[in-house]
């Protein structure tokens, strides 16, 4: 068992100590019980982050992951209705919404659907976090009811909102509205952007794309009209294809590996060269859940940016899960386009 799922499962074996501390009495159980619940509960986020940097995200993991979060602060929750500090009704909410969300991603899953952690959902935790361990102080302290009220109230709100937002965001996972990516996704957004800066500087673009498989040629022919100004992409998976069809290296690949920043810049240089086209973007990346047997973290992804001035490449270590991490590369490569078209343009008015 690796150090994530071992942080994982630390929260699971603590859940009948923190029961049993709020349960008998003793001078400090509750003091104790709260410093305990804030220290596994920091293992949620740290068991995301070391698997993500390690590469050892695992099925283990993504199992256990959802399941201990749930179980771990429902079963306080249980045991504070059971004491009488807090109403019941605030934990069926809760309750309701994690058991609404768990759903909706088995459902994604049936379906090839990757449903990530969205910020509002990350607050909501946040604020279920901040709130318990208030319920558990406020019986030795008091003068802290009045501010447990208020964040109680505060995390049952982002609970209630958070799972609108789920399910008004995947609607079509449960087959309401258009299965088709929605229009005004920021992806498509900032490529419609790109689209207009492209088309009033009369400048083309091509992509040669890895580990986002189409995903960013995708964001441009969502596009009407991208037929001006997008010529077409090379979706360049296996080291063959990198080589026969973008005219990388083969000496390059071996060297310094599928994902590198050399081979980003030969993949957009390559790629441009090859369909004329005026810039060109190239995507290269570890997008998970594992390394792809190599001791490169998840996430490192290079995308290679040429244009007339030459060629250059920027590194990130990007920290979501597969389908975020693809779709944050492809997000990060329309962006250095568009830095790249506004240096084109000013330089052509000048």
């Amino acid at each position: 068992m690796n150090i994530p799922n071992a942080l994982t499962v630390s929260r699971l074996a603590a859940i009948p100590v923190l029961m049993a501390l709020l349960l008998v009495r003793f001078p400090g159980h509750d003091q104790v019980a709260a410093a305990l619940f804030i220290v596994f509960s920091l293992t949620d986020t740290l068991d995301g982050q070391i698997a993500r940097r390690r590469g050892t995200v695992s099925d283990l993991g993504r199992f256990l992951d959802p399941l201990a979060d749930k179980l771990f602060v429902l079963s306080v929750l249980i045991v504070l209705v059971q004491e009488g500090l807090v109403a019941a009704w605030v934990v069926v909410v809760i309750f309701s919404r994690e058991l609404l969300i768990t759903l909706l991603r088995s459902i994604g899953a049936s379906k090839g659907r990757v449903i990530a952690a969205a910020p509002l959902g990350k607050t909501k935790t946040a604020m279920q976090m901040s709130a318990v361990t208030l319920l558990i102080l406020q019986r030795p302290y008091p003068v802290v009811v009045p501010l447990t009220t208020v964040v109680v109230a505060v995390a049952v709100i982002f609970t209630v909102l958070s799972g609108i937002d789920y399910l008004v965001r995947f609607r079509d996972v449960l087959g309401f509205g258009d299965v088709k990516p929605e229009p005004d996704l920021p992806l498509r957004r900032h490529a419609a952007e790109l689209g207009d800066l492209l088309r009033t500087g009369r400048l083309t673009v091509s992509v040669a794309e890895s580990c986002t498989g189409g995903l960013l040629g995708s964001a441009f022919t969502d596009q009407p009209g991208s037929s001006v100004y997008f010529v077409g992409g090379v979706i360049a998976y296996a080291n063959e294809v990198k080589t026969d069809q973008l005219g990388v290296p083969p000496e390059v690949l071996s060297q310094h590996g599928a994902v590198s920043c050399e081979v980003a810049i030969a993949m957009a240089g390559g790629v441009r060269s090859r369909l004329g086209s005026d810039l060109a973007a190239s995507i290269t990346c570890i997008a998970g859940p594992d390394a792809d047997g190599t001791s490169k973290p998840v996430g490192l992804t290079y995308i290679g940016i040429a244009g007339p001035g030459g060629t250059h490449c920027h590194e990130y270590v990007l920290a979501g899960d597969r389908w975020s991490n693809r779709r944050e590369a492809a997000a990060r490569a329309i962006q250095l386009l568009v830095d790249e078209t506004h240096k084109l343009t000013a330089a052509a008015k000048a």
